[in-house]
C-alpha cells in the first residue's frame, strides 16, 4: 500500500467573534436553496510575514498552500503565488538580496526560490524546515520545526551546494535545539530566536562560513539563552531602531533587552501570534495562522486589523440539538473546533485544538461526527481519534492511530478510517472490517451509518460499499453506488439515501440506497484543495452532516465558508 506522511504542525490560536452572513451568489440548483453562512478570513491562515520592495505584505499561508501579496494599508489582496508558480506548503519567507523571494516549504522540506525574473529553483534541506532570514552579510539561514528532528542550517542562496548543519539532530540528543522558529539577526550579528519548545529566547553564534557543526551547541558557547518563561514562543524580530520584539502564541508581545534579557510586555492581542515584520517607520505587522488575520500594531502600540479573521478552512461537520430547536453544527476547522448556529451561522463558541498531543486535550480536527451528545474527532496531523464532550469539554476516550483520516460510532464501537492500518478499523482493537487491496479499494474516507449498516465512499474508485454484520463478523461489501467523483463526505438521511460530497464534480449529490441512482442536489460548490503527492489524497477533508431541521450542511473551504441546503 501507499505510503501517507503526515506532519505535527505549529498551531497558532487566536479568539474573534465571527459575525453572521448570508450570501446567495452561489450557481442555482433546481429544488434547493444554497446559502452561505458563518464568517471566513480572506486567508486559509497567515504564517510567515514580509515586505516586498513594492511596499506590499507578502504572506506565506501553509494550509492554502499561496503566498499571498496584500496591500498593507487596507488589507486588499492584490495577487496570489501559488502551486502553478512553485509554492506547495510555505511556512516562512524572506527577500534576498538580489530581490529574490525565498521561502521554506514545510512539508516538501525545501527551500525555494523565485527570482525577479520568476525563476524557481528549490533545495531539499531535512523535513520541517521552518524560519528563513539572511544575514546582514547575505548568508542564507533555516532551522526545523514541528518534526521528530531538530537544527539550524546554512544554504546556498543559489540552492546548488549542498546545506550545511551548523546545529544538527543525533540519536543521543534529538532535540539539540529546541525547535527554533521565526528568527532575525541582531546588530551584534548574532541570530535571535524563540525556542517552541524550551519556552524560551536564545542568540547563536553562526560562526564564520564554513565553522564546525555543534552537536552539544548549549554547552559549546554556540548558544546563549536570553530569556526564558515564554508559553509558546514563536517569532523573535528586530525593529529598525535595533529593539528586539517576541510574539508568544499567548497573545503577548514583548521587547526584550538584548543585554540583560529583562523583558517588558509591549502590547496583548488575542492568543494564536505566527509571525511578524516592521517597517520602515516602526509599524509593525501581525500574522495569525488559525484565524488568518493580519493586524498593524504602531510604535505606541495601537493595534489595527487590516485583513479580518475567521474559518481558515472548514472540513468536517457534525450537527448536534441546539436550543430552541436550532441545530448545533460543529465545524472542523484545523487547529479549532467550532460551534454555529445553524440557521444563521453566528459563532457559538469555539475550542482550541492542541497540535503538541496534551494529555486529555482536544486534537487538531479534520473530521467531526455526533455520537449523541458527543463528538468523534479526528487527526491525521496528530495521529488520534478522540471522543469529545462539548458540554464539559473534556477528552472522554482517545485512541492512537497511524493516519486516521475520518471516524464514526458505530454499535458500541469507533469505526476508523486508517491509511496507515491499510483500511476500515475498528478503534478499540484495530480489526480490519474493509482493507484496502489496491483492486477494489484504494482510498476510503467518508463514513457513515443507520446503526446497522456501514457505508464507505472510497474517494480512489468513487464506489461505495455497503457493509453489513453476522453479529460482530462484517459480510463481504456490496457496491450500492458506483461512479461518484472522488466522493468524501457521507451522511445517511433516514430516508432512504446517502448525501455524499463529490469533491470531483464539485457538487452534492443523492444515492437512492434502494436503486443505486445518484441525483444532483447542488452544483458549483467551492470545496477542499486535493492533496500533495505522498499525503492522504482527502487532504482538506469535505464533510456533509444533516440537522433535525432538515437542513443540509457542507463545507466551503475555498471561501472559508458554510453551504446551508434546504429544500425550496
Amino acid at each position: 500500500m501507499k505510503k501517507y506522511r503526515y506532519l505535527n504542525l505549529s498551531a497558532f490560536v487566536i479568539l474573534f467573534t465571527l459575525y453572521s452572513c448570508e450570501k446567495n451568489d452561489v450557481p442555482a440548483n433546481v429544488g434547493f436553496n444554497v446559502k452561505e453562512i458563518g464568517t471566513g478570513a480572506s486567508t486559509h491562515g497567515a504564517n510567515g510575514i514580509t515586505i516586498g520592495a513594492d511596499g506590499n505584505l507578502y504572506i506565506a499561508s501553509f494550509w492554502g498552500r499561496e503566498i499571498l501579496v496584500m496591500n498593507k494599508q487596507n488589507g486588499k489582496i492584490v495577487n496570489r503565488i501559488g502551486l502553478d508558480k512553485g509554492v506547495k506548503n510555505p511556512d516562512d519567507l524572506v527577500f534576498g538580496p538580489d530581490g529574490s523571494l525565498y521561502w521554506t516549504d514545510i512539508l516538501q522540506g525545501e527551500v525555494v526560490r523565485r527570482t525577479p525574473a520568476g525563476v524557481v529553483t528549490r533545495q531539499f534541506v531535512a523535513s520541517g524546515v521552518n524560519p528563513i532570514t539572511f544575514s546582514k552579510d547575505g548568508r542564507l539561514f533555516v532551522a526545523r520545526d514541528f518534526t521528530p528532528g531538530d537544527g539550524l542550517y546554512e544554504v546556498d542562496p543559489n540552492l546548488v551546494k549542498p546545506p550545511k548543519a551548523l546545529i544538527e539532530s543525533s540519536p543521543s540528543n534529538p532535540f539539540p535545539l529546541g525547535w527554533m522558529n521565526a528568527f532575525d539577526f541582531g546588530p551584534d550579528g548574532r541570530l535571535y530566536g524563540p525556542l517552541f519548545l524550551a519556552g524560551m529566547v536564545v542568540s547563536v553564534n553562526v560562526g564564520l562560513p564554513g565553522a564546525p557543526f555543534s552537536s552539544n551547541p548549549f554547552n559549546d558557547g554556540t548558544i546563549s539563552v536570553l530569556a526564558t518563561g515564554f508559553r509558546w514562543p514563536v517569532s523573535a524580530k528586530f525593529n529598525r531602531s535595533g529593539v528586539l520584539h517576541v510574539l508568544d502564541q499567548t497573545g503577548e508581545i514583548f521587547k526584550i533587552d538584548t543585554k540583560t534579557g529583562a523583558k517588558t510586555l509591549f502590547v496583548t492581542l488575542q492568543e494564536g501570534l505566527d509571525n511578524m515584520v516592521f517597517d520602515a517607520d516602526g509599524t509593525m505587522y501581525v500574522s495569525n495562522a488559525d484565524f488568518g488575520w493580519i493586524t498593524e500594531v504602531k510604535p505606541g502600540g495601537q493595534a489595527r486589523v487590516i485583513s479580518k479573521g475567521g474559518m481558515i478552512g472548514p472540513m468536517g461537520l457534525a450537527v448536534l440539538p441546539g436550543t430552541n430547536n436550532q441545530d448545533a453544527l460543529f465545524v472542523a476547522d484545523l487547529f479549532r473546533l467550532r460551534e454555529l448556529k445553524g440557521n444563521n451561522g453566528q459563532e457559538v463558541s469555539v475550542e482550541k485544538g492542541y497540535l503538541l498531543s496534551e494529555p486529555k486535550k482536544l486534537t487538531t480536527p479534520f473530521t467531526v461526527s455526533a455520537d449523541g451528545n458527543k463528538l468523534v474527532v479526528t487527526s491525521f496531523f496528530n495521529s488520534l481519534v478522540q471522543v469529545w464532550d462539548p458540554g464539559t469539554k473534556t477528552v472522554l476516550e482517545e485512541y492512537s492511530m497511524p493516519v486516521p483520516i475520518n471516524a464514526i460510532r458505530f454499535k458500541t464501537d469507533l469505526v476508523v478510517v486508517d491509511l496507515g492500518l491499510g483500511g476500515v478499523v475498528r478503534a478499540s482493537d484495530k480489526s480490519m472490517i474493509l482493507p484496502i487491496n489496491n483492486t477494489t479499494v484504494f482510498a476510503p474516507g467518508g463514513l457513515a451509518t443507520d446503526g446497522n449498516l456501514l457505508w464507505v465512499a472510497d474517494w480512489g474508485t468513487g464506489i461505495i460499499w455497503q457493509i453489513s454484520f453476522n453479529g460482530n463478523t462484517p459480510n463481504a461489501p456490496v457496491p450500492v453506488a458506483q461512479g461518484l467523483m472522488k466522493p468524501e463526505g457521507l451522511a445517511w438521511d433516514q430516508n432512504g439515501g446517502l448525501l455524499v460530497v463529490e469533491t470531483g464534480a464539485s457538487r452534492l449529490s443523492r444515492v437512492n440506497l434502494s436503486t443505486g441512482a445518484i441525483t444532483s442536489i447542488a452544483e458549483g460548490l467551492k470545496l477542499g484543495q486535493p492533496a500533495l503527492d505522498g499525503f492522504p489524497p482527502t487532504w482538506s477533508f469535505d464533510g456533509v452532516a444533516i440537522g433535525k431541521s432538515g437542513k443540509i450542511y457542507v463545507s466551503g473551504w475555498e471561501n472559508n465558508i458554510i453551504y446551508s441546503i434546504s429544500k425550496k
